[in-house]
């Protein structure tokens, strides 16, 4: 494995090859870390997601988990009473797929290792999709909104989860705090990666607002793009209509 200079990825392929390798490297304390520092609110949030993925319309339909990681947004559907269909779960960190395969237990649920900017489906292949914390980590935003796009049958939607910069200045202060100070010093501490949690915080200020990210999805070809904060801002469930 290529070791990484302590700096936040750059952007192109280089980001992405180095995006790669840091999701490799944590992929054993993945979970573990996930949980731990969300203090378990991510399990919410990603019921809410699947809520909005308004999947009860093709209930035995087909369903795409892009940057899947360890399958908890795949699970989350795949497990639901009424779902009868089958989720795709997509990663290109190989590592993340195995080290979540022993939750799987007979769910409805088949990992590819895929990448998200050029995804190994045919145009029209999905009910559906969704995306927990990965469009974040994509080298080209735009080229991977097209991808979903394309893969989507006409009237799917798509769900996107991301962590966002809260509007509030009380807890934007907050949240920042412990996102530059605590989150990467833990991180650091569980994962035993020397930057990988110092990367988290510098993505999220970087990344596109949930406005400008609705504004993105349209221009991407999709309609009715909106979304909603969770948790007083600190992540946002986006949909979109292909």
């Amino acid at each position: 494995m290529p070791t990484i200079p302590e700096a936040v990825p750059s952007r192109g392929e280089d980001r992405e090859r180095q995006v790669q390798t840091i999701f490799s490297e944590i992929a054993p304390r993945y979970d573990l870390l996930n949980h731990v520092l969300s203090m378990n609110i991510d399990r919410a949030w990603r019921r809410r997601a699947v809520d909005t993925l308004e999947w009860t319309r093709s209930p035995d339909g087909l369903y795409l988990d892009a940057c899947a990681g360890t399958f908890d947004l795949s699970l989350e559907l795949a497990r639901r009473a009424e779902f009868r269909g089958r989720v795709v779960a997509s990663d290109f960190a190989r590592p993340m797929l195995v080290a979540g395969q022993d939750k799987l237990a007979g769910a409805a649920v088949a990992p590819v290792c895929g990448d998200s900017l050029r995804l190994p489906f045919p145009d029209g292949s999905f009910h559906g999709a969704t995306v927990g914390f990965g469009v974040r980590n994509l080298a080209d935003l735009d080229a991977g909104f097209a991808e979903f796009h394309r893969v989507l049958k006409p009237g799917a939607r798509l769900v996107v989860l991301e962590f966002t910069v809260p509007p509030n200045a009380l807890v934007r202060s907050a949240y920042m705090l412990y996102f530059t100070r605590i989150l990467p010093v833990v991180g650091r501490i569980v994962s035993g990666h020397p930057w990988a949690y110092t990367y988290l915080p510098e993505s999220v200020k970087e990344f596109p607002g949930p406005e400008a990210l609705a504004a993105k999805l349209e221009s991407a070809g999709f309609a009715e793009a909106g979304f909603s904060l969770v948790t007083f801002g600190i992540a946002a469930i986006h949909w979109a209509r292909k």
